[in-house]
């Protein structure tokens, strides 16, 4: 991913945090050469100053046949906004597009033990909706077990992080402050949540 300097996301911390967030990531592997890519809620943990990210593919989606294959990249992008150049003091200025987004790369292994797989799919609960793991509990047994066999559970050491967030870094504090402003006042979610972040970081840049 192209990362301008000044655009770059270096704490590992803030990275992961972010990641967990915003979990539901896009996994890439290449089959004969061709790109192929299946959308896929991932838990998120540092173990030992290591970053793993662990997810389960649908046993008929046959891209998982690829991952003790090859190198995976998944990518955690989210979330974005339209920039108007009304934002700006100038006149010959551009619209734009704020955003940040995550790539982690790393070789996966796949979990084949059944008590392995149980405990990925309740950190996914936990995840997601922890109320409903009572609810989960009960079930039947063969019934919880059976559901392990549609599925192929996998982990991801990542070995490298290309982060980046084009939060309007090149502009000046005043024209930051136009842009937070308007996305805070936008009917979209997406927009405003980036007006969250671009007050996180400029307020971490004047402290």
């Amino acid at each position: 991913m192209y990362i301008p300097k000044l655009n770059m996301m270096e704490n590992r911390q803030e990275i992961a945090a972010f990641m967990q967030r915003f979990s539901f990531a896009t996994i890439i592997h290449s089959i004969d050469n061709v790109p192929v890519a299946t959308h896929l809620p991932f838990h998120i943990s540092l173990r030992d100053d290591k970053l793993f990210l662990t997810a389960h593919f649908a046993r008929a989606n046959d891209q998982w046949e690829c991952l003790e294959r090859s190198r995976s990249l998944v990518i955690f992008s989210e979330p974005h906004a339209y920039i108007s150049p009304t934002n700006y003091e100038k006149l010959q200025e551009v619209p734009t597009w704020n955003y940040i987004s995550i790539h982690a790369y790393g070789q996966a292994r796949i979990i084949t033990a059944p008590e392995a797989v149980m405990a990925l799919l309740e950190n996914s609960i936990q995840d997601y909706e922890s109320s409903y793991m009572q609810q989960w509990q009960g079930l039947p047994s063969d019934f919880r077990h059976k559901l392990l066999n549609g599925i192929v559970a996998f982990e991801i050491e990542v070995d490298e992080l290309q982060a980046k967030q084009k939060l309007s870094q090149n502009k000046t504090v005043q024209e930051q402050h136009n842009i937070i402003d308007n996305l805070s006042a936008s009917p979209d979610s997406t927009a405003r949540t980036t007006a969250e972040y671009m007050r996180k970081r400029l307020e971490q840049d004047t402290d």
